[in-house]
């Protein structure tokens, strides 16, 4: 008896993610699209201190994915409550020191292990 040889394949799967990852910087076009706002609304959000560019030159600035949240909140301050530029700027700073605090505060915190009733 002899063995007979089955042929055998390789297969190599790729994975491919269209549009930018979650690492990626934003110039200010992109960035307004992504935080539903004007492009020079940013623009003045980044000249009050809002925003800091991570990557770039001066006339094309890149930012973190995640500055679009950041603008978006300034801008419902700005809507919702009537807050000015600059007092929405120092709202959000402060709204983020505060989750600063408040993570630092928790590990701190000694666990309760004991079922709540």
């Amino acid at each position: 008896m002899t063995a007979t040889r089955t042929p055998t394949a390789t297969v190599t799967l790729v994975r491919w993610t269209a549009g930018p990852r979650a690492g990626d910087t934003l110039d200010v076009d992109a960035l307004a699209h992504e935080a539903g706002l004007h492009p020079d609304l940013v623009r003045r959000f980044v000249d009050l201190g809002l925003l800091t560019p991570v990557s770039g030159t001066d006339g094309a600035p890149r930012f973190p994915r995640d500055a679009a949240a950041l603008l978006a909140s300034a801008a419902r301050l700005r809507r919702d409550l009537g807050v000015g530029y600059a007092g929405a700027v120092l709202a959000c700073e402060l709204l983020a020191r505060i989750d600063q605090l408040e993570a630092r505060l928790r590990r701190y915190e000694p666990r309760d292990e004991r079922p709540r009733s």
